[in-house]
């Protein structure tokens, strides 16, 4: 995460405490402190609707756009445990005259506002609810943030709306509700000019690889990057993230290698076909390569192969030595395998290595430090793939050498809980070391 982002949301939540601070010494500092807490809430979910608007220039300042969604994330939660909090702690403020009925509807709004928010919490939580539900669910947040916006903008407070700190916090509601509208303009209008059409489909081991062409000039990405597209199929129209798997191309003509990892994605090689339309959000992510380093060692494991395949198409020659560690289970479920063999008989900087877990053989960090000669001193690592993997072998290259900021990598899952799997496999390993019976272990939820 960008430090830049970090400290823009961090002052603006440290900024309301200039007119809070003096309203402590007049007023109950516990009311006082469970009103900054509420207006701390409205500022963390404001920032959390800003971050899903998928607005690229906001990647200048909070980092590539899986990065985004982490914070999104954080903020989100951070909200909450402010609500809650806000909720705890007696907020009425003596001394500000009697309830209007305009202000019993605001504090009724809240109340609907509280309740919504925490059941939208568990939903998104609970990562084992369905990818679709989950996503219509979550698009109540914002609805869930305008009660809260109403709510604060006609409640009694201890200074009025159209005071400073008022209107400071009446802003955020603002940009917050602001965007929450733009993620609710349908896709298709809000990329009306980034319209393509399906030209190729060719299967890539067990993915697909679909190409599309602009049919006007579309947008420009750079290698790495990935887009939302949403393909017009009756029954089929939900956006979803692919990594672009091409290197940028002077027609615009783009490509998308698409594995079968879920319901939509398992129904398109049935229902994809040439001239299909598609709509494709703006490039975003920064998975980018570190130029400088004296060599750079790519990890791929399945379809984590797609950006590597974009940075191999796009290399110019003189570029730093490269060991391209690529693992799939077999040669012929491996996408783009033999794109590469070709590219890395042309270069003689491009070394790849190709790990067949059929064969028996592992991508081990031992293996991928063997491979460099045991020197890991000034090399650049990316890597794209599943977490359990990457986890193992930053730690292990860490250990052999690698400096931690040398590795790098982009979030593979965009939607993710707070760890309440990693919990219950813990409480599920305890409750097996106690003398219960294996074989029957606690449901993760």
């Amino acid at each position: 995460m960008r430090r830049t982002g970090i400290a823009v949301v961090f002052i603006a939540l440290l900024i309301p405490l200039f007119w809070f601070v003096p309203l402590a010494a007049e007023h109950d500092p516990a009311a006082i402190a469970s009103e900054y807490l509420g207006a701390s809430a409205l500022i963390a979910m404001a920032f959390s609707q800003l971050l899903v608007t998928r607005i690229p220039a906001l990647q200048t300042v909070f980092g590539g756009q899986d990065r985004i969604y982490v914070q999104h994330k954080w903020l989100g939660i951070g909200a909450v445990a402010a609500v809650l909090l806000h909720e705890s702690i007696d907020a009425e403020v003596s001394g500000l005259g009697g309830e209007t009925a305009l202000s019993e509807i605001a504090e009724s709004l809240g109340e609907i506002g509280y309740y919504g928010l925490l059941a939208l919490l568990a939903v998104t939580l609970l990562t084992l609810i369905p990818y679709h539900w989950w996503r219509w669910t979550h698009k109540l947040m914002g609805l869930v943030f305008s009660l809260a916006a109403l709510h604060f903008a006609f409640i009694e407070k201890p200074f009025a709306t159209l005071d400073p700190a008022g209107l400071y916090i009446l802003a955020f509601c603002v940009i917050g509700v602001v965007s929450y509208l733009l993620t609710l303009i349908p896709y298709n209008r809000r990329y009306v000019r980034n319209r393509y059409r399906v030209t190729a489909i060719e299967p890539q081991g067990k993915a697909l690889a679909v190409t599309l062409t602009p049919r006007g000039r579309g947008p420009r990405h750079r290698p790495g990057q990935f887009a939302f597209v949403q393909f017009d199929v009756p029954g089929c129209r939900e956006t979803h993230p692919y990594t672009i798997s091409k290197a940028p191309d002077p027609s615009g003509m783009l490509r998308f290698t698409i594995a079968s990892l879920g319901d939509h994605t398992g129904k398109l090689p049935g229902i994809l076909s040439a001239g299909t339309e598609a709509v494709v959000s703006a490039p975003l992510g920064r998975f980018t390569r570190k130029f400088g380093a004296t060599r750079e060692i790519w990890i791929a494991g399945g379809i984590g192969v797609t950006p590597f395949v974009a940075w191999a198409q796009s290399l110019q020659p003189g570029h730093a030595p490269i060991h391209f560690f690529y693992s799939a289970r077999t040669r012929g479920a491996a996408p783009h395998l033999g794109e590469l063999e070709t590219i890395a008989k042309q270069d003689s900087d491009f070394h790849l290595h190709f790990v067949d877990s059929s064969a028996g053989k592992r991508l081990t960090p031992q293996f991928i430090s063997h491979a460099l000669d045991d020197d890991l001193i000034g090399a650049q690592a990316y890597f794209c793939g599943p977490i359990p993997m990457r986890n193992a072998i930053r730690s292990g290259l860490c250990r052999l050498g690698l400096r931690a900021s040398a590795f790098h990598f982009e979030e593979f899952e965009i939607r993710s809980g707070i760890g309440l799997r990693r919990l219950f496999s813990w409480l599920a390993a305890r409750h097996g070391s106690a003398g219960h019976p294996k074989g029957r272990p606690l449901r993760a939820v």
